[in-house]
């Protein structure tokens, strides 16, 4: 199986198009299941932190006026990714920021976005919820770090990607869950899921957690 790069970032707000910018990115290659390389920086735009971004995730002013300018990080970090497809946990948020950041790079952003959230709404509907921490917790996953933390947020996102690509063989007979089939699966209405799935693999159990 390709490896998916899984990305996540920490930003000074909501929108790169309000004016917002990133101030760390992490991105892990999970190929097979296993993570096998991973890539973290913060980064120097200028931009000014506010107080409460600063409490939610420990990232100072000076922390980044003290980082490698990111234009450079994010060069560094397209070359990492290379032409590997990608996934975020809230992909609608971390896609913004990677095609915004490699454009002030001068950096083409082609990478086709899973999202995690999508996927956890299809997969696992009983769920308490579908943010990454409750998910950690109710899939009995690692944690790995400090969580608002842009590599232990993708570590985290990594490991659940990878339980929902075990479920997807195990319990559907999906020999080859890769990233074609999970943007299908998050474009794909309930109801047709399990049509879906049955395409691509036997039914072993019903996918119930």
């Amino acid at each position: 199986m390709h490896p998916i790069a899984v990305i996540d970032f920490e930003t000074t707000g909501i929108s790169p198009g309000q004016g917002a910018r990133a101030t760390e990115v992490a991105i892990v290659l999970l190929e097979g299941g296993r993570v096998v390389d991973r890539f973290q920086s913060l980064m120097k735009t200028g931009a000014w932190i506010p107080a409460f971004i600063t409490q939610l995730t420990g990232i100072t002013n000076a922390m980044v006026n003290a980082a490698p300018e990111a234009a450079g990080v994010m060069q560094e970090a397209a070359r990492f990714v290379g032409d590997a497809p990608m996934v975020a946990h809230n992909a609608a948020f971390d896609s913004k920021f990677w095609q915004a950041e490699l454009a002030l790079a001068g950096v083409a952003a082609p990478h086709p976005f899973a999202c995690t959230v999508l996927l956890s709404r299809r997969l696992y509907p009983q769920a308490p919820s579908h943010k990454l921490g409750t998910l950690v917790n109710y899939h009995g996953l690692p944690r790995t770090g400090q969580a608002h933390r842009a590599l232990a947020d993708a570590e985290m996102a990594a490991e659940l990607l990878a339980r929902m690509q075990h479920d997807l063989r195990q319990r559907w007979g999906v020999a080859e869950p890769g990233h074609a089939l999970l943007m299908a699966l998050q474009r794909c209405a309930k109801p047709g899921i399990g049509k879906l799935l049955a395409q691509h693999g036997k039914p072993v159990v019903p996918l119930t957690c």
